[in-house]
């Protein structure tokens, strides 16, 4: 995500933030992130990602689309960290989400469909796990973005250590008073309400292409700029006090495992209604319980 000083000093918080966002759209092309995010992580089993996995998931893809299922979600595939793929699904509020479960246990030619593409793609895992979410717009920067135009998230899990919300806040303001003098700087922060253990906040910063990595590094020198001598002093001493851990991954879009948009289609129809999606030549490739 987002180069944010967390790059630059020890890890600082939101280097990597950004924006997940699949529900409710916007005026020009954006696309606000939703209340509630679902993300699901399946793990892939030593040499059955890629094209395997990516087969495999086009069961699901097709049991949506013949539905013509209103619930649209999409995937990213890991490019650091184990081999996984994420499956982000965005809802106006748990009781939507409720709501689009039980909709798809009451259609039995859908449910079936699923439950054989379940079957077929859970040999292709050595794990799975979902976590809920909550959006958090006090602790986002800028989070509507032409999301459809993305190609990569940075995404960054921060363990607050307990007791220690009130310095986390106060870091988080720090951050964003800094990159308000920054042009170009945009991240969601989603709070786990349900899934991990403790309190975990994940940082989204979606990237049309790796080298606003490389640019990010440009951009620490301004935060550190922005921030000043005494700033960054306080900045190490709220992230040593509040943060028990933190960790950062990149992952690449795959629109051949994704049931998007008809908007994102229509935007990008090359990108999002492809043939098979070509990642990067990587070992490394992490979806929500039952898509959506």
């Amino acid at each position: 995500m987002n180069r944010i000083t967390s790059c630059l000093v020890s890890g600082a918080i939101f280097l990597c933030a950004g924006i997940m966002a699949v529900a409710q759209e916007s005026s020009d092309a954006t696309t606000p992130p939703p209340k509630v995010l679902v993300l699901q992580r399946e793990f892939v089993k030593p040499g059955r990602a890629g094209n395997v996995h990516e087969k495999s998931e086009s069961a699901f893809v097709q049991a949506f689309t013949r539905a013509k299922w209103p619930t649209h979600y999409f995937a990213v595939s890991a490019l650091t960290g184990k081999p996984r793929v994420l499956f982000l699904v965005g809802y106006d509020s748990f009781e939507a989400w409720e709501k689009d479960t039980m909709a798809i246990a009451k259609n039995k030619a859908l449910s079936s469909a699923l439950d054989r593409a379940i079957n077929t793609d859970g040999d292709l895992l050595s794990e799975q796990d979902q976590t809920a979410l909550v959006y958090n717009d006090d602790q986002s920067f800028n989070s509507a973005v032409d999301i459809a135009h993305m190609r990569y998230f940075e995404i960054s899990a921060y363990r607050v250590r307990a007791g220690h919300r009130q310095e986390w806040e106060e870091l988080v303001k720090l951050v964003k008073s800094a990159y308000e003098k920054i042009p170009d700087m945009h991240w969601a922060e989603f709070d786990a309400m349900y899934g991990q253990e403790g309190s975990v906040h994940i940082v989204f910063f979606p990237m049309k292409s790796l080298k606003e990595v490389d640019d990010g590094f440009a951009k620490d020198k301004q935060f550190v700029s922005a921030l000043g001598e005494d700033g960054m002093k306080r900045l190490a001493e709220l992230e040593s006090a509040a943060i028990e851990s933190n960790q950062r991954n990149l992952f690449q879009f795959s629109p051949s495992m994704s049931y998007p948009r008809d908007e994102w289609v229509k935007a990008d129809p090359d990108f999002w209604k492809p043939k098979p999606a070509a990642a990067m030549p990587m070992k490394h490739q992490e979806k929500p319980a039952a898509k959506p």
